[in-house]
């Protein structure tokens, strides 16, 4: 399996776990996204609990460049070092949704 297509069923992986956390009996609605033409993947709840609306992204992923770009972790989960324990290098990953002269004082790549 080549370097990409290893990133992505790294990725899949990861997201569908996160999926199966949430209980089916709710109203919610757990959804995987996955654009594998572009690289994007997320995880995202819609419905409704009781009265209340329940709508947004937990998750997202994109890979771009080679390198796998974490740009929104909603959950309390160290997705960063979960990618990295699945094998991923420190390296190819990327916290997007760290500022980029933040980015520099950690073990995962700049951009």
């Amino acid at each position: 399996m080549d370097k990409l297509a290893f990133y992505r069923q790294c990725v899949v992986d990861l997201l569908t776990k996160y999926a199966s956390y949430n209980s089916s009996d709710s109203g919610v609605e757990t959804q995987l996204i996955f654009d594998r033409e572009r690289d994007r993947y997320l995880l995202a709840y819609a419905g409704w609990e009781k009265n209340l609306r329940v709508y947004g992204v937990a998750i997202h992923i994109d890979i771009k460049n080679g390198k796998v770009w974490l740009q929104h972790n909603g959950t309390e989960g160290e997705i960063g070092e979960e990618l990295a324990e699945m094998g991923i290098p420190y390296e190819d990953i990327v916290v997007g949704f760290h500022s980029p002269s933040k980015r520099q004082f950690t073990a995962y790549a700049v951009g």
